[in-house]
């Protein structure tokens, strides 16, 4: 017999996806068609499981949604250098200015707090949605509770609800999978089949 956190969690789940905004999620849509028009470039930020999201969102961005897509945290070898030399706190901000962020661009945030530094959370996310706002590129992002600076300053972003504040960190990061899986496979996005599916037909 499945144990009560199995069926909690499960149920859990079942009420964050009920209380998503499709809102928020179709004004997400609207501005990542804007900057595919426009052919601005993708960077996707996040720590901890954030950053995982974040490389498998450029990925499926790149493959499936034709977009130039960035997860900045794959790259190890600069991270670590940054992070050694210069401070944690800094790291994003000088990568994307390193890429010449601007205005076609976007900085798509996945991050359970949103950068919250006041209370030294993702500082280095926070800094970097300030940049991103200062050189007029979009922030977009999906996050948890009140979603600290992103959801503060984004043009768009989509609220992960919280259903029990025990499990916002997993039931955000679950969802922040679920949504860039709905956001890359919207037809209005999609660009390239899926390989399974293909195969199906």
């Amino acid at each position: 017999m499945p144990t009560e956190h199995i069926r909690k969690f499960l149920g859990d789940a079942r009420a964050v996806i009920d209380r998503l905004s499709p809102e928020a999620i179709e004004k997400t849509v609207g501005f990542l068609l804007g900057v595919r028009t426009a052919g601005g470039r993708l960077f996707f930020l996040g720590v901890g499981g954030g950053a995982a999201n974040a490389s498998h969102a450029a990925a499926d961005f790149r493959k499936f949604g034709g977009f130039e897509a960035y997860a900045p945290a794959d790259n190890v070898a600069e991270l670590s250098a940054r992070t050694n030399d210069e401070g944690w706190e800094t790291v994003f901000i000088e990568w994307l200015k390193g890429s010449r962020l601007g205005a076609a661009d976007a900085v798509f945030v996945l991050s359970v707090g949103g950068g919250t530094p006041e209370l030294g959370l993702s500082d280095n996310i926070a800094r970097a949605v300030d940049y991103a706002k200062s050189v007029g590129a979009k922030v977009l992002g999906v996050v948890g509770k009140d979603g600290g600076r992103t959801a503060r300053r984004a043009d768009a972003c989509i609220v992960v609800p919280t259903v029990d504040p025990a499990a916002v960190t997993l039931h955000v990061e679950a969802a922040q999978a679920l949504i860039v899986h709905l956001l890359v496979g919207d037809p209005r996005l999609k660009k390239t089949e899926t390989k399974h599916e293909s195969l199906r037909r």
